[in-house]
């Protein structure tokens, strides 16, 4: 792949200095890995490396055992394990050396230390995915399913960052770039052979190959509301009145006592959260105050946090009491909520604690309701089956479907799409082939900006500044 940044110098082996960094996690561990890249990776380490032989003159992609030790003064630093990598065949593409050394911040600080007085930098934050990318290894959204993959908190985003670092996504968008360019390469020939007198049937031929990309970009637009809930995870309100179990089902849904449960009206004061995995959909529960009129202070306070939390959720359960019925209370909360009827799912807990009369009542009241029990662990596979429901409305297969997770991938999808929509307008209203291009050439550039075919610096920097360092 050739990358082309506009407003960037550099291509290919971008960064000839070398960089070293730690790659495992700051504290007390089992081993701490540090990771340098670059073209004097080697001539450092076989500096600072005590161990059997020259390091010089060990294979590529070996690992060795020995120590590292401060060349001026001799004292060793550490026992380690020391890994040879030698280009292209790298992460980066260059060459590339981890030293496992035992873990602790100390230990690892030293041979850091070390490494930068012997000539490395220290790298910034997502330098080595960045010099992969640079270096033609990977493409650009690649580089950020890296970061996906490491953020992920469920094994289904997990899966969906894997499929787009393997490749999937980019295939398809290479192909229908790939598409784009024949499409313009045929109306090149036309312009540039006008006495043949083609125009029509290039038009027609450009029509129907354009509305085909119409469809599959759409349909990789439409995946984007659920790949988005996988990568970010689904804000989730639990409102109703008092007592009526949403402490009890935030302690269910998580597996954790994290909320106080009593009988006492008020108990919640303030908005709990809790991270849950839900058929592999990461979700952010939020238990509120109980919503209703009171002279309590503090209460009141947790009322008009509960009130600001339901318009920011992205999905609403309103949870009712099947015990006490369709009381006034909740009459008031649903006048409150009115406005957010498409993000709600009505709740009707207790129903092991209630007579049908109520529970008609409640259905009465409202049609389309989920009925639980948190007590006896009742319907509680109907509730999660409803929530991953909403989340995926479109019935997209994450397993199987390519997935658009990213809002930068979409942003520049929707402007490719619309570009083509223009280009059909334009082809509808009679307008000439060069006029016509325009638009699908404005549109192989949407998508080749996506994998980093053509990018600004300003790009670049944005994505990779989010990795953490040693990434």
């Amino acid at each position: 792949m050739v990358v082309l940044i506009k407003g960037y110098s550099a291509a290919g082996n971008s960064d000839p200095d070398t960089i070293a960094a730690v790659a495992t996690a700051v504290g007390n561990a089992g081993i701490s890995i540090i990771r340098m890249s670059g073209s004097e990776s080697f001539n450092i380490a076989s500096e600072i490396f005590r161990g059997k032989g020259s390091f010089m003159e060990y294979p590529s992609h070996t690992i060795r055992y020995g120590k590292i030790a401060d060349p001026d003064t001799g004292e060793v630093i550490d026992e380690v394990l020391i890994t040879k990598m030698a280009a292209p065949k790298t992460y980066t593409t260059e060459d590339v050396v981890e030293i496992n050394c035992h873990g602790g911040f100390v230990t690892a600080k030293r041979i850091l230390e070390l490494l930068f007085r012997m000539g490395a930098r220290p790298a910034e934050a997502g330098e080595f995915t960045k010099r992969a990318f640079m270096n033609g290894r990977i493409d650009l959204v690649q580089a950020e399913a890296i970061a996906d993959l490491i953020g992920s908190i469920t094994e289904k985003s997990s899966k969906v960052a894997v499929t787009q670092l393997e490749g999937r996504l980019s295939q398809v968008l290479d192909r229908i770039r790939k598409s784009l360019v024949e499409i313009l390469a045929e109306i090149e020939v036309n312009l540039d052979y006008p006495e043949y007198d083609f125009e029509e049937v290039t038009t027609d031929k450009c029509v129907q190959a354009v509305n085909s990309i119409v469809r599959e970009l759409g349909s990789l637009i439409d995946s984007f509301d659920f790949g988005k809930v996988l990568r970010e995870g689904l804000n989730v309100a639990i409102i109703g009145k008092p007592n009526a179990g949403k402490s009890s089902l935030l302690n269910r849904l998580s597996g954790k006592n994290r909320a106080i449960v009593t009988d006492i009206p008020g108990t919640t004061r303030d908005v709990l959260e809790e991270f849950v995995n839900i058929r592999g959909i990461p979700i952010k529960l939020l238990d509120t105050a109980g919503l209703r009129e009171t002279t309590d202070v503090v209460e009141r306070i947790g009322v008009e946090k509960a009130l600001e939390v339901i318009d920011s959720a992205e999905l609403i359960l309103f949870l009712l009491d099947a015990q006490t019925g369709f009381e006034k209370e909740d009459s008031d909360i649903l006048e409150k909520v009115r406005g957010y009827s498409s993000k709600i799912l009505f709740v009707v807990n207790k129903t092991d604690r209630t007579d049908e009369e109520k529970l008609r009542e409640i259905r009465e009241r409202i049609p389309e309701v989920i009925e639980i029990s948190v007590l006896e662990d009742y319907g509680i596979d109907n509730l999660e089956e409803s929530i991953l429901d909403y989340v995926n409305k479109s019935g997209i297969d994450a397993d199987n479907q390519v997935i658009v997770t990213n809002a930068r991938h979409k942003k520049l999808l929707t402007e490719a799409l619309d570009s083509l929509k223009s280009a059909l307008n334009a082809a509808a209203g009679g307008m000439t082939l060069d006029l016509i291009s325009m638009d699908i050439k404005n549109a192989a550039e949407r998508i080749g900006y996506i994998t980093g075919h053509e990018v600004t610096e300003e790009v670049v920097t944005n994505i990779f500044e989010r990795f953490c360092i040693g990434k």
